[in-house]
């Protein structure tokens, strides 16, 4: 009998690094994938690159991140291929109009800028510095997020970023999920906060919330233990009926 898939998104210029921890603890009940998205410049060809990197049968989704959105892609191209959700340290917005999204734009594309002059590190380091907690700024964990991000390229930086600036606005399809359905988040998460996460979890029945304390945004590294957790209790729930 073919074992129950867990399919691992990865985040922005994050690889199957980000969800190491998992693998190795969930690897001995569940066919654990961790897609590529390669350079691909939207998130719904990211969710169709997942979704075919996916063997056949119903699979339980994992998004970290910008893995999060490409969630939400998979769930409104393919609900019945997915049994289960959990959405980490995510959110479900488009870009802000007026001055809030020109300022996000403006973030995003002055760190593409370094990533061209200075290199991905540079860069890398830039970004992390307000994505994990305090801390673990300086310790092995920053470095190995340095050192992922080295491993792509900035085309595939760019790819991303513009993918994420023409996110689309996934409110509307919170009600509509109706499988068990996990949201988590660093307590410290500035860029996903918690309350981002309690508004999914009061729209998407039967789920539920858990906020890992003294963590920011990449849960997955920065308290892998506490996710592990979180997941193994998430994928032990009864599965909803299938859709039709």
């Amino acid at each position: 009998m073919a074992r129950p898939t867990l399919l691992l998104l990865p985040g922005l210029m994050c690889d199957r690094a980000v969800w190491s921890a998992q693998v190795a603890a969930l690897s001995a009940s569940h066919d654990c994938v961790v897609p590529d998205y390669g350079t691909l410049d939207s998130l719904g060809a990211m969710a169709d690159a997942a979704l075919r990197a996916a063997p056949p049968g119903p699979l339980a989704v994992a998004g970290h991140s910008m893995g999060g959105r490409i969630a939400f892609e998979m769930w409104q191209r393919a609900p019945g291929r997915i049994e289960r959700l959990a959405l980490l340290d995510t959110s479900y917005h488009a870009l802000p109009a007026g001055e809030e999204g020109q300022r996000e734009r403006a973030g995003r594309l002055a760190l593409l800028d370094i990533a061209r002059t200075q290199g991905l590190r540079a860069m890398a380091h830039e970004w992390a510095l307000g994505m994990v907690h305090p801390s673990r700024l300086g310790t092995p964990l920053f470095d190995t997020i340095l050192e992922m991000f080295e491993r792509r390229s900035v085309a595939a930086f760019a790819a991303q970023i513009e993918a994420l600036l023409a996110r689309r606005d996934a409110t509307a399809l919170l009600s509509t999920i109706d499988v068990p359905t996990l949201l988590l988040c660093g307590r410290d998460d500035g860029w996903s906060p918690p309350e981002r996460h309690a508004f999914m979890h009061a729209r998407i029945a039967g789920s539920t919330l858990a906020v890992i304390e003294r963590c920011g945004h990449m849960s997955p590294m920065e308290e892998p233990a506490a996710v592990t957790a979180a997941l193994r209790e998430w994928l032990a729930r009864p599965a909803a009926p299938r859709h039709s």
